[in-house]
């Protein structure tokens, strides 16, 4: 009966013994997502036996990058935190069109970048390392030269090249389709469903989504969720109209990339004493550039800006504040780049590793926090740079202070806005803040950013001593019964 009791005891013992913050782990949402986006072409190439036509210092020709190169390169992706690869257009596309703008055949894999079986391969690494794989997938249009546009039966696949609506006109001189003709409608969500089934990917990101119309999107949205509940919606929507924003929002897609959100953040961080003001009252996915615009880094370059500090303060507000971070391929290493094809140079991966570094850090810091990852959000602190806010979820409460400024920052929050005879501990740089006389005094060098988990003052943890001695006592009786049975 007393061995039995022992057995009971010790594994209760230990399990409430143990600290405080092992909470049961929460269910992974998109939510908890981090994005690398990737030109496939400009990344890695490391499959030399299918380059064709490749010209490397040509800016507007194949430079080789394929899906090996990006198998080859999964771990240095998922080291840094990133829990979703983000690739551009895997389909077919027409001479030179290495950016996947230029599709000629949506049902078929664009032979300079690999096979299916090899496009496969990768979707299936990439889930064996917990990580998960979104498509550029443009229903607005078709390449220049797409043999549709020679085929009379399919005539009606198009809208007429002049046209002033949005809806209906032809973006960059692209043919674009009829998304109103059953025909064209079935063929795009047919072969959207093909791709789902066949490779197992987790989720597109859709192009031109403002030239389509809605009533095609919501058709598009609820037959490929079908197909995968979890399947994820990224929508490229360039409208800064909130009207807009709203009427392709409930379309059924999760997530908006925001280019008004965009702007701000850029002109606050591309040089010190900028005030930062932004609105999340939707959930977006957070980027500083893609592949759309020039680079962040040549804003900062232009203005005679170091590039690192204005990287690491902005990504710290891109994964700090709600919604998806988004990351454009060689951010982690300030890529410089001007408007397109400039933007789209190829990777190195042979350069200065800090940056590296600290987006590894920072993701960590997201990874380990849900409140970065679905709290509320509130703004305690704004002026000419500096900026404090908290987010809340579930009972834990994260601070984030960044310094956007040339000088050094003190900035005191009350118990008012958080909770008294605590402390707040900076899981970046190690720093302390203990509240004293109901307020907490936050000091901050020039261009720096913290986080903060606001805890328990530091202490001894009596109850975690208790229960560990009593464990302790409990296993040398049990094995002195052990012994003592063993003489019997």
């Amino acid at each position: 009966m007393k061995k039995r009791l022992l057995f009971i005891l010790i594994p209760l013992l230990l399990f409430y013994g143990l600290p405080s913050e092992a909470a049961e782990k929460e269910v992974r949402t998109w939510q908890d997502e981090t994005i690398y986006y990737i030109n496939i072409d400009r990344f890695n190439n490391n499959d030399f036996s299918i380059d064709q036509d490749v010209e490397a210092n040509d800016p507007n020709k194949y430079h080789g990058g394929d899906f090996q190169g990006i198998i080859d390169r999964l771990d240095y992706i998922k080291d840094m935190g990133f829990t979703t690869i983000s690739l551009s257009s895997i389909f077919d596309n027409e001479d030179d069109g290495y950016h996947g703008n230029w599709t000629k055949d949506f049902q078929a894999i664009e032979e300079h970048f690999g096979s299916l079986e090899k496009f496969k391969e990768l979707v299936t690494e990439a889930h064996k390392k917990d990580m998960k794989v979104l498509v550029d997938f443009n229903a607005n249009h078709v390449g220049p030269n797409h043999p549709w546009l020679k085929d009379a039966e399919k005539k009606d696949w198009f809208h007429p090249e002049q046209n002033t609506n949005l809806e209906t006109s032809w973006v960059e001189g692209l043919p674009d389709l009829a998304q109103e003709n059953p025909d064209v409608q079935n063929y795009l969500i047919d072969t959207a469903k093909y791709w789902i089934e066949e490779t197992d990917i987790d989720g597109y990101r859709l192009e031109n989504v403002e030239y389509v119309p809605v009533a095609f999107w919501q058709e598009f949205t609820s037959s490929l969720k079908q197909v995968k509940k979890d399947f994820y919606l990224l929508g490229d929507l360039r409208s800064e109209n909130e009207s807009i924003i709203s009427k392709y929002e409930d379309a059924g897609m999760d997530v908006f990339f925001n280019y008004s959100i965009n702007k701000e953040l850029r002109a606050a961080f591309v040089q010190p004493d900028q005030p930062l003001s932004i609105d999340h009252s939707r959930p977006v996915a957070g980027f500083m550039d893609n592949n759309h615009m020039h680079r962040f880094t040549r804003d900062s370059i232009e203005i005679n800006q170091h590039p690192g500090p204005r990287w690491r303060l902005a990504l710290t507000y891109l994964y700090t504040t709600p919604g998806v971070p988004f990351v454009f391929y060689g951010s982690e290493i300030a890529l410089d780049g001007g408007e397109e094809p400039d933007n789209l140079r190829q990777m190195d991966f042979r350069t200065d590793k800090e940056l590296i570094e600290f987006i590894t850090s920072i993701a960590s810091v997201r990874q380990q926090l849900p409140s970065l990852r679905k709290g509320e959000m509130e703004v305690l602190y704004a002026k000419d740079g500096m900026t404090v806010y908290k987010r809340e979820h579930n009972g834990e409460i994260s601070v984030v202070a960044i310094n956007n400024t040339t000088k050094s920052q003190s900035v005191t929050i009350s118990s008012s806005e958080l909770e008294d005879d605590k402390e707040l501990r900076g899981l970046l740089n190690d720093d302390m803040v203990r509240s004293e006389n109901g307020e907490y005094h936050i000091i901050l060098d020039r261009e720096e950013a913290e986080i903060y988990l606001l805890a328990e003052k530091t202490g001894l943890n009596i109850p975690f001593i208790v229960a560990t001695a009593g464990v302790v006592v409990l296993f040398i009786g049990f094995l002195f019964l052990l012994k003592r049975k063993a003489r019997k």
